[in-house]
């Protein structure tokens, strides 16, 4: 048996939506210090919907293919929607992971948690309250 599934070699193959959002509404990033990997997420909203989305990563094929798929799940959907994004998510989406490879979706799901922060912190008013959520 393969390793890696088809769409994890896919998404680390050919990434999608590589790169920087100059003007990001929100951004964030997050690391891990054990495996070395780093993961950038740049956000665009507009009227509470994600409308673009880009990421940056250091990291092995698993971050690399975590990051695009993460991207994929999220773009076009409301900011509700981008918050309720697990790791589990991410990694069924692409077929699974390995074990010892599941760190990767994780910081996939906190790339997109912290760059949602960074947003409410600049737009305290785009928040939802706690009974909107």
């Amino acid at each position: 048996m393969a390793l890696y599934s088809e769409k994890v070699m896919d998404h680390f193959r050919n990434p999608r939506n590589v790169g920087v959002i100059e003007d990001a509404d929100g951004v964030g990033e997050v690391g891990n210090a054990k495996c070395g990997d780093i993961m950038k997420m740049y956000l665009k909203i507009d009227d509470g919907t994600i409308t673009d989305v880009k990421f940056e990563t250091f990291g092995c094929g698993s971050a690399i293919a975590s990051s695009s798929m993460a991207t994929e799940l999220i773009k076009g959907k409301p900011v509700t929607e981008a918050m309720t994004l697990t790791n589990k998510a991410v990694a069924e989406a692409l077929d699974g992971l390995p074990d010892y490879k599941m760190h990767c979706s994780v910081l996939a799901e906190e790339a997109i948690q912290n760059a949602l922060e960074d947003y409410y912190t600049k737009n305290p008013d785009q928040r939802p309250q706690k009974n909107e959520e």
